[in-house]
């Protein structure tokens, strides 16, 4: 049986399966609806596999949380049986469990919320990366870790004086920056060898203040650059602003969620091309002239460059000046 839903009947189909698994680092739990049948299913390959292979072939959705990597190597084995997945947000799951009242938190009840978005939201069905997508992805974020690591040390080297301390600082420091090289040019491996990844790049490098590591980024954190609407891209990477509003009273417009490690190098690419990017540059210098604040010519610079950019690689267009 599902869990209680504290008197609210879930929406039942007759024809329709929905399945959530909630993953853990060792085992998943599993619930389908509207049968109710539960698993609980080691993550390693001797019984993963053949759980995956046993599931009905007519489930029409299965949904995962978004859970640092471990839910890929599932939705690619969900995928090649032709059965429609989704990775969704884990915040939206929370959201949407408490607002049926589901409150208490297990692995069980978790399992049962998502199956549960999954048949009341119904998500849609989006294309999944594919391992070179995965491995570019990766890199690029272990990529930023070595920066942010590097970063850390380097601001310790100059609050020590210890010998001792400073030297093994300065060792790591060497070792983060030759690590960081061999990242980057295994980034130059993956996009040489890449003729798609190769014409996007430079596409997007061909717009005043996209750099190399912005470029990058898109394509490894934003596949879907291109293949949204302009509303659908900045609502993805978190910079479409939402209306804070109620009767006659009106609130300050803000942005939430969305892609953190996109908004941040689209932040820093907005600010180099509010200066050298004619476009931006004067769409900044009107918001200016309208009294909008500081942070909110930032983020309309930044959703302008990402609309910009999407539609670029919609058309397989080069920069111009219209």
């Amino acid at each position: 049986m599902s869990p209680n839903l504290q008197g609210r009947e879930p929406f039942m189909s007759q024809n329709s399966l929905y399945l959530g698994i909630d993953l853990s680092k060792h085992w998943l739990d599993a619930h389908l609806l509207p049968s109710g049948k539960t698993w609980r299913v080691s993550t390693r390959s001797p019984e993963l596999e053949p759980w995956i292979e046993g599931l009905p072939s007519d489930i029409s959705l299965v949904v995962m949380e978004a859970t640092g990597g471990l839910e890929n190597r599932i939705a690619s084995l969900l995928h090649q049986r032709h059965i429609p997945v989704v990775i969704v947000n884990p915040r939206r799951i929370r959201d949407f469990a408490r607002s049926c009242g589901l409150l208490a938190k297990n692995d069980a009840l978790d399992a049962y919320a998502i199956a549960l978005f999954a048949q009341r939201i119904q998500p849609p069905v989006r294309e999944l990366p594919d391992t070179a997508q995965i491995e570019l992805s990766e890199i690029m974020t272990r990529r930023r870790q070595v920066l942010d690591t590097l970063a850390a040390e380097r601001n310790r080297l100059e609050s020590v004086h210890s010998k001792i301390v400073r030297q093994d600082l300065k060792t790591h420091i060497r070792w983060l920056e030759k690590r960081l090289t061999q990242l980057e040019n295994e980034l130059d491996r993956l996009i040489e060898t890449n003729a798609l990844w190769r014409e996007q790049e430079e596409r997007l490098l061909s717009v005043p203040g996209v750099g190399p590591v912005t470029a990058r980024t898109l394509l490894a954190e934003l596949p879907e650059l291109g293949r949204l609407t302009r509303r659908g891209i900045a609502s993805l990477v978190g910079v479409a602003p939402f209306c804070h509003e109620s009767g006659t009273w009106r609130g300050r417009s803000f942005i939430e969620k969305g892609r953190a490690a996109v908004r941040r190098t689209l932040y820093m690419a907005a600010m180099v091309a509010m200066k050298h990017n004619p476009i931006i540059r004067d769409f900044a210098d009107r918001l200016q002239k309208t009294g909008k604040a500081a942070k909110v010519i930032i983020v309309a610079c930044m959703r302008k460059l990402l609309i910009i950019l999407n539609a670029m690689q919609r058309d397989q267009k080069h920069w111009q000046i219209s």
